[in-house]
């Protein structure tokens, strides 16, 4: 059995390097419990049973400390996302207009249309365009 495990912990390894979002990390660790007391049991389902119960639980103690530590940072696109632009060609209703936020020029649209001029508010960045509204004050 000891062999089994070790496939499978090799299996789940390559998992893991294939995502890189600590996907299979907590079944990997309790693969390798489960390999090590494969030498002192013999009971497939206990050796099982061992595996899933020990991957569930290092998988919810561990879940919040790793969420606290891996953060996810902001590109710099996603930055501009509730900044103010300055429409540069009028958005049509549904239609796509242009702004310029942050220095840079960008395809935009809206649910309403919006004159030359006006400041804007970035909502999202769907693709390379822009979804904006009014800026309100």
């Amino acid at each position: 059995m000891f062999y089994m495990w070790l496939i499978i912990v090799i299996i789940l390894g390559f998992i893991e390097a294939m995502t890189v979002d600590l996907v299979t990390i907590w079944f990997i660790i309790s693969g390798i419990i489960t390999m090590l007391l494969s030498f002192i049991i013999d009971n497939v389902f206990i050796q099982f049973s061992s595996f899933v119960i020990l991957g569930i639980l290092f998988m919810i103690l561990t879940k919040p400390f790793i969420k606290k530590v891996k953060h996810n940072e902001k590109t710099n696109v996603d930055r501009i996302i509730g900044m103010k632009g300055k429409v540069t060609e009028t958005i049509e209703k549904n239609g796509i207009g242009e702004v310029k936020v942050d220095g840079k020029l960008w395809s935009a649209y809206s649910d309403r249309e919006i004159k030359v001029g006006s400041t804007v508010k970035v909502l999202s960045i769907n693709s390379v365009k822009l979804k904006v509204e009014e800026w309100e004050e």
